[in-house]
Formats: C-alpha cells, structure tokens, sequence
C-alpha cells in the first residue's frame, strides 16, 4: 500500500482537452454551469482567462478554480481614502468573475490559495499594464463576508461589489 507523504497542489490555466469539468460541483450551481459551458470558450475568445486548481496525484480533478478579467471602477465607488492619487477617469482594475471551491474540497483552504494566487497574478500583471485594483462581485452576502476577510472594500455603488486596493508597484 503506498503512504502519500505530501500533497502538492499547483494552480494552472484551464485546459479544457485535461481538466474534468463536466464532474466539478461546488454546491453553486451557476458557478458549476460557469466552468462546464463558458470557461474555455471564454478563455478561448479572449474574454477571460480561468485558472484551476489540481493535485499533482490527480491532475484531471479540479479541485477549485477562479476566473480573471480586464475591468475597471468608476473612482467614486472606491472608498475616500483609496480615491488619493488616482485619475478622475475610471480606474484599471482586474475582475475575478467567479471563485469555487468543489465540494469535497470546501474548508480545506483551498480558498485562501486560489485567493492569494489571483492576487499574485495581478500584481505581476501591475508591472506590464495598468492595474489599481481587484474587483469581485460576490454572489450573497456570505460570499461577501467571506472576500472582506481577506482586505476587499465594498464599493459604494453596490454592496455585493468589492475590490481590493493592490498598493503601489516595487520601485
């Protein structure tokens, strides 16, 4: 019998030919329709890229994955003290369109990794073109609370609507 002494996970573009999306199911279902229907075509056309996340025992199985888009925010929805120093034209931003987690998988932290992963991905991105912040429209107020724990604002525009600042670039 063959004792697995470590997991190792890695976070990679969806490849629709690989992964298996037809069997992911997160308990939400238009996020579960997201990724079986409109994710790779999306990726495909240039629409928004979606990024997957696997065990290297199991690579077809997606355990979690998040979606990235170009976006931006009018500055009168950031909060105050985050409208300093930005243009008056609407700030560039990047849109994490959907967050899952599959249901086998949830309260493992497998959240917090896709999470800082995004994070990490935009603020590369911030060196090549233009970005202030990370948008997300959460889907309930629970997912809401759930963004807030890790430093995103509500927009004052709607409340469902939050970013997260992305500080300034290493000089």
């Amino acid at each position: 019998m063959r004792v697995r002494s470590e997991i190792v996970l890695r976070v990679e573009p969806l490849d629709p030919g690989r992964h298996d999306r037809g069997a992911f199911t997160c308990g939400e279902r238009s996020l579960d329709d997201y990724l079986r229907t409109l994710a790779g075509q999306h990726q495909r056309d240039g629409i928004a890229s979606t990024h997957v996340l696997v065990d290297d025992d199991a690579p077809a199985t997606i355990l979690g994955y998040y979606s990235l888009s170009a976006a931006q925010v009018l500055l009168h929805e950031l909060q105050p003290a985050d409208q300093r120093r930005l243009p008056r034209y609407p700030v560039p931003a990047a849109r994490m369109g959907r967050l899952a987690i599959g249901q086998r998988h949830q309260r493992l932290g497998y959240g917090d990794l896709l999470i800082g992963d995004a994070v990490a991905r935009c603020l590369a991105l911030r060196t090549e073109l233009g970005i202030c912040v990370l948008v997300v429209d959460a889907l309930h107020e629970a997912a809401a609370s759930f963004y807030e724990h890790y430093g995103f604002r509500r927009t004052a525009a709607a409340a469902l609507c939050l970013y997260l600042p992305l500080g300034r670039p290493a000089r």
